[in-house]
């Protein structure tokens, strides 16, 4: 498992490098077709295409654990609520879906991450009910004493809010629960399902210090229970909203240090920045970042960095830069990282990191925001 892992982390690092390319490429073309050119529904499709590959590297990361979570402090029960009315558009009309939202208190989590759960989960059930049937969906709050937690290793005891789904399809036999959250396992027919669902839903749960079990029987349904752990100062926080934003980036005036050492997607993102008005200093490595850097009269106001490059990471030239550049404003971009830097919080701050593959807007809209931080 962990091998497969780090393969698969591996190759989603690459992939959203060639992504990032591939869907900031269709941005530019769009923009110069008239919407009357029949061309730009070519171009079109190749974007939907770039996102939909981007949806599978973020479950090969999910289920590696190299996935970049931006957690916030969340209720529960406002996820499913959001998420809910997309859930019933995924089922049909011999389907119904029963919620019992009834959990206190608030989770530490990322909210994308949550709401792939649940459509991970829903899809499954679905698929369990040929005939029909129901999906619950439930939250609750639990006490996990040392009596359960002998019983279930490794869950430590504690506060726990848990998320259950269920169907009433037709179960899992011993062997199908015992191969359950192994990748690319599926008992689908052939081009029906990845076999990444389950799997990407145990390794965002662990990746968010949670556990995951499953209850099944053939002829009696499935239900699977998630629990994370309850933050109980939750005073010290406020619960975040997780629309995304829509409001046009301003343009800019300050000088920017790319380092990037994919020479496309530099290329792309200096020309998004470059065109929004921003100067651009770029540079392949972090030798190189650090010699302009040195070399450079004026100022540099952001370094935007790659964290995973040949030699020096993007975490020790950002270090570095900060001896002779303290004014200098930083933000990170990758594909992933190990888990090493996420353990010691590197990339914590949401603010402070771009998730590849990116598209302009969000290049622009990140970039503005962390040069105007105080």
């Amino acid at each position: 498992m962990d091998a497969v892992g780090r393969l698969a982390g591996g190759i989603a690092h690459d992939f959203n490098n060639l992504l990032t390319v591939i869907r900031l490429n269709t941005e530019i073309i769009m923009e110069g077709f008239d919407p009357t050119d029949p061309r730009s529904e070519d171009v079109k499709q190749i974007r939907s295409a770039a996102e939909r590959a981007s949806t599978l590297t973020r479950q090969l990361l999910a289920f590696s654990r190299k996935q970049i979570l931006q957690p916030r402090v969340l209720d529960m029960n406002s996820v499913v609520a959001t998420v809910e009315p997309m859930l019933r558009r995924l089922i049909g009309e011999d389907i119904t879906i029963a919620s019992a939202c009834a959990a206190r208190g608030y989770v530490v989590a990322d909210p994308g991450q949550l709401e792939q759960i649940l459509v991970n989960l829903v899809v499954n059930a679905r698929d369990a009910m040929p005939q029909g049937g129901t999906i619950s969906i439930e939250t609750r709050n639990v006490e996990l004493d040392e009596t359960y937690t002998s019983e279930h290793a490794p869950v430590m005891p504690g506060r726990y809010v848990m998320l259950a789904v269920g169907d009433t399809g037709v179960g899992m036999s011993v062997d199908t629960r015992e191969h359950a959250f192994d990748p690319f396992f599926t008992t689908k027919e052939a081009g029906k399902g990845t076999g990444l669902g389950l799997a990407t839903v145990y390794g965002i749960v662990k990746q968010s210090g949670g556990y995951v079990w499953i209850y099944s029987e053939p002829g009696h349904g499935t239900s699977l229970k998630l629990y994370f752990p309850e933050v109980s100062a939750v005073t010290a926080f406020q619960p975040g909203e997780y629309k995304p934003a829509t409001k046009e980036a301003s343009r800019g005036s300050e000088t920017i240090l790319v380092v990037e050492d994919e020479e496309a997607v530099r290329g792309l993102t200096s020309r998004i920045l470059e065109k929004q008005g921003y100067r651009v200093l770029s540079a392949q490595h972090g030798r190189e970042a650090m010699d302009i850097a040195t070399k450079e009269v004026g100022i540099i106001d952001l370094v935007l960095t790659d964290i995973v490059m040949p030699g020096m990471n993007g975490r020790g030239l950002v270090e570095r830069l900060a001896g002779i550049r303290p004014r200098m404003k930083s933000l990170y971009m990758s594909g992933y990282t190990d888990d090493d830097i996420i353990r010691r919080g590197f990339i914590e701050p949401s603010k402070s990191f771009l998730q590849k593959p990116f598209t302009s807007e969000a290049l622009l809209q990140t970039v503005r925001k962390v040069l105007d931080e105080g």
